[in-house]
């Protein structure tokens, strides 16, 4: 096992720079306020199904699946058809899909408490069940014959892969990698460097990077990050393809992996921006419609105050700004095509300031609810 210096079952973490420990803090402190921010059932519901596709799209695309984003959604609804040459491509995605959902099932109920080669078997197997693959690939079996990623890296000797495996379990269910006072920062690290050894150790025929991730994903998950966060790493490595494996190929060649950790750190932060991001915009449009009902509970038994209300409320429900031709489709009944009836509603909304006008289209003015955020320099 000497031939292969790099997996030597140990990581210096002085080597991590503090500005990675500082975003390693930011990622901990993000997943804290995903986890506690209460959200309206359906935006919870689409948050998970939106970073479900996005991770199970990305992992499945590394590998060379071009289901795009939209269609892995569809499959999740169970709305996507494809022709029976592409059959295949569906499969590939749903075996991901019933993986995440059956480890998300383990955790909830304590049945994931350390890894095995049998998990890992396992789990090979399902995701490569009834997908086409080489001759000498046996799915759920390490491997018994040479492997050579992308003409470059060839992985360990097949003689020594179960050892390897065994080696890698005891190391991952060992305290090595915990740490009481920062729990969920170990456990990042250590889904980061689980993702490293299956990829290093390449145990199987095939589905070595799905696994990886997989488990990956599970570390993440069982450790208390929310299960949209979890998914963040394999759309990270996805849409930086061509680094990760740059990455992937460095700290092998260097016999370090920090630079792949700093790498994977940034993008899994970045990803949690984009969740919050997300989780804020339906916040604040939760607080201006309360904010608009405010404005008009006074006068709420008016029927013009009324049609106003739903006026602002429709205009608000858009994302980009509305004509006034859109507006009178939409909410024919209220304007029966009177247009002046219409103008003069917008003309009141806008002089209460819940409106912008841009030429003859509007849009909600949610900055006025940015205004009301505490005093900061």
């Amino acid at each position: 096992m000497t031939n292969w210096p790099w997996i030597n079952f140990e990581i210096n973490l002085q080597k991590l720079p503090w500005h990675s420990w500082v975003k390693l803090g930011e990622c901990v402190a993000k997943c804290e306020q995903i986890k506690t921010v209460p959200l309206k059932p359906e935006v919870r519901n689409q948050l998970h199904l939106i970073y479900l596709a996005k991770g199970v799209q990305a992992t499945t695309a590394i590998e060379g699946n071009t289901l795009s984003e939209e269609q892995v959604k569809d499959l999740v609804d169970k709305k996507l058809e494809l022709p029976p040459s592409k059959e295949y491509l569906k499969t590939e995605v749903q075996n991901i899909i019933d993986a995440c959902n059956e480890i998300a099932v383990d955790i909830s109920s304590g049945k994931f408490n350390k890894i095995s080669a049998a998990w890992l078997c396992q789990f090979n197997k399902k995701i490569l069940q009834n997908v086409p693959v080489a001759e000498d690939v046996q799915p759920g079996q390490i491997r018994t014959h040479a492997v050579v990623v992308g003409n470059l890296y060839r992985a360990p000797d097949a003689k020594d892969v179960s050892a390897l495996v065994e080696k890698f379990c005891d190391w991952m269910n060992s305290s090595c990698l915990r740490n009481e006072q920062m729990p969920v920062h170990f456990a990042i690290i250590k889904a980061v460097a689980a993702h490293l050894y299956i990829a290093w150790i390449h145990p199987f025929g095939d589905g070595n990077g799905r696994v990886a991730r997989l488990l990956e994903f599970a570390i993440l998950l069982g450790s208390g990050i929310p299960s949209p966060a979890a998914h963040l790493l394999s759309n990270h490595y996805n849409v930086t393809r061509t680094e990760y494996y740059r990455q992937l190929d460095k700290a092998g060649k260097t016999n370090d992996p920090t630079e792949f950790f700093c790498y994977a750190i940034q993008g899994f932060l970045d990803g949690l921006e984009e969740q919050l991001k997300y989780i804020r915009e339906h916040i604040i449009d939760v607080c201006w419609r309360e904010f608009i009902y405010q404005r008009f509970q006074e006068v709420v038994g008016k029927k013009v105050m009324r049609r106003r209300r739903k006026l602002a409320l429709q205009i608000s429900g858009q994302k980009d700004p509305i004509n006034r031709e859109h507006l009178l489709t939409l909410m024919e009944k209220d304007y029966r095509n009177s247009e002046r009836t219409l103008s003069r509603d917008l003309n009141e909304l806008e002089k209460m300031k819940l409106i912008i006008r841009d030429g003859r289209s509007y849009i909600a003015n949610k900055d006025l609810i940015l205004q009301l955020l505490p005093f900061s320099t």
